[in-house]
């Protein structure tokens, strides 16, 4: 894939606003009620039958390796609603832990704003995977080095650079593409693996899927493996880091 122009990221970024947080214009603003989103996060909707997030999230909502679940904090904002929304709608479906299509289902469209924007409120802190230990557990565990290679230059005439489209590091590039950098190992390797043979297909334009289908195992793993560890915040690249493309677009309500 080649690297976006600005004026495509420009357009990009209008027609994410538009599709993902649902306003009628580029310009107008949606609403989003941070103590809303977090209290679902933290108690769920008991009323909805919907169980808290952090419950397999994480309390600040770094993921899980063990229940291969994603870290959401920082993931981006307009990407969390787009997710939630695919999963109420049946345009992805949860093939690991087999309820975020129910439990998208029972959140209100403003709840699912909600939840973004607290999701997306956490401090930017590191939390990578212990690869050591789930290697030690059996787990097939990429080489950092293999996949560091891979992320920043991918492998020409077969498989595009990640950062080409998530950034330098897998930071994110917000509102099409979601920061990837410390996002937990199995879910990476799991997400990875579904868009190689299409049991995920909800990208837009099929993107991930032609890329994943590039890919073999070890790349898989390499790529996971220094993706899970990557800092998103190597000084000396000239890149803000701040994610916050869209919620400029949010009206916080606290």
């Amino acid at each position: 894939m080649r690297k976006l122009s600005n004026l495509a990221i420009v357009f990009c970024g209008a027609v994410a606003m538009l599709v993902f947080s649902g306003v009628s214009s580029a310009e107008e603003t949606v609403t989003a009620n941070v103590a809303n989103g977090k209290n679902i996060f933290e108690n769920g909707k008991a009323d909805a039958g919907v169980p808290a997030c952090s419950t397999c999230h994480g309390e600040k909502a770094m993921g899980m390796d063990a229940m291969g679940s994603p870290r959401l904090a920082n993931v981006g904002y307009a990407y969390i609603v787009k997710q939630l929304t695919d999963y109420a709608d049946g345009k992805r479906n949860d093939l690991t832990m087999q309820q975020m299509n129910g439990i998208a289902k029972a959140l209100s469209v403003q709840d699912r704003r909600d939840l973004a924007a607290y999701e997306n409120s956490f401090p930017r802190n590191d939390e990578p995977s212990d690869l050591k230990s789930l290697k030690a557990e059996g787990k097939a565990v990429g080489d950092t080095a293999l996949g560091q290679a891979l992320v920043r230059y991918g492998d020409k005439g077969r498989v595009s650079a990640c950062m080409s489209c998530h950034g330098f590091n897998g930071r994110g590039a917000d509102p099409m593409y979601p920061k990837i950098a410390q996002q937990k190992y199995v879910y990476l390797v799991n997400q990875l693996t579904h868009w190689r043979d299409s049991s995920r297909a909800n990208d837009p334009m099929s993107q991930m899927q032609k890329i994943a289908k590039t890919l073999t195992d070890a790349d898989i793993n390499n790529a996971a493996a220094f993706l899970s560890q990557a800092s998103d915040s190597t000084p000396g690249d000239g890149m803000e880091i701040d994610n916050q493309t869209t919620m400029k677009n949010v009206k916080i309500v606290k």
